[in-house]
């Protein structure tokens, strides 16, 4: 299993907005590749696998891709408050 720790393994620095990658972000939350997605595949390939060490793995992956998709909701925030802060000047 995997240890949360509520912390970032890279500070985050965001000096200049760049709306095209906050866009790129954004598209990790519902998009057909994004992170929420991909958790819930394999979250739900879990109960058709025969073999119980192999389902076992299919629940490790998806929560682990859980934790990304915080990680994601983590970047869009920073980029979100950045914009925040630019409109407020």
């Amino acid at each position: 299993m995997w240890n949360y720790e509520k912390r970032l393994q890279y500070p985050v620095n965001i000096s200049t907005p760049n709306p095209k990658i906050a866009q790129v972000i954004l598209t990790q939350f519902g998009g057909p590749d994004g992170e929420l997605s991909a958790s819930m595949r394999y979250l739900a390939q879990r109960y058709t696998m025969p073999y119980r060490n192999v389902s076992g793995l299919l629940t490790d992956i998806g929560s682990k891709a859980s934790e990304m998709f915080r990680r994601t909701c983590r970047a869009f925030s920073e980029v979100n408050a950045f914009f925040d802060s630019v409109a407020t000047v």
